[in-house]
């Protein structure tokens, strides 16, 4: 099922609906995609280091269980949280995370947004720096927890947002990374737009997944 929550959705309510979500569910409990708009908020990852929050001025922290270091959610970025059973495809994390950015690419391509890729060492999804010197910027960022072989958690894409607060932290970690939005790469669309086709892309990746096992 995929669903859009109420906007802007609140992260940490969301966050404690995740959870019980995951703890309550049982073998035949369906797969679900939740879509949302997060007010602006600073997220820290489970093992996330708090130096990486340089200057998050009247934006709260959240430290949150999923995996990574610190990132920002905020109007015009399209949250998509994927609450799969991964035992249900006898996936690993690896070809999970793999799934998730390869779900991202295949939207941003069906968008219009060119050279997608993948960063070894990194995860996530870039694109080339629209502003060139031949860097790769960061469009999307990956989060996730794994409980008793289910996820909860996902993946953010940057739409049509205001940068500027990506300036107070070290995104995911990595000091001085350009973060960028479709805008920035010349694609103007809703996030509701982006956010369909993404959940489109999802499912599909997940049902070949299942398909597959």
């Amino acid at each position: 099922m995929i669903k859009w929550l109420a906007r802007p959705a609140d992260y940490l309510s969301t966050w404690q609906e995740m959870q019980a979500y995951t703890n309550l569910r049982g073998a035949d409990t369906p797969d679900e995609i939740w879509l949302c708009e997060h007010a602006p908020v600073y997220t820290l990852g489970q093992a996330g280091l708090p130096q990486h929050v340089l200057n998050p001025g009247n934006i709260p922290v959240v430290r949150c269980d999923r995996g990574g270091q610190v990132t920002y959610h905020g109007p015009g970025q399209v949250m998509a949280y994927a609450l799969f059973d991964l035992r249900r495809a006898d996936m690993y994390v690896k070809e999970y995370v793999n799934l998730l950015e390869g779900a991202v690419i295949d939207t941003l391509s069906d968008l219009g947004v060119a050279h997608a890729c993948r960063k070894p060492g990194a995860p996530g999804v870039y694109v080339p720096d629209p502003d060139g010197g031949g860097e790769l910027a960061k469009i999307a960022a990956l989060g996730i927890k794994i409980r008793n072989g289910r996820a909860y958690h996902g993946v953010s894409l940057n739409v049509a947002m205001d940068l500027a607060p990506f300036l107070g932290i070290n995104p995911c970690g990595y000091q001085g990374l350009r973060t960028v939005d479709m805008a920035s790469c010349g694609v103007r669309c809703a996030p509701t737009e982006a956010g369909d086709a993404l959940a489109r892309n999802l499912q599909q990746a997940w049902r070949r997944a299942r398909e597959t096992a």
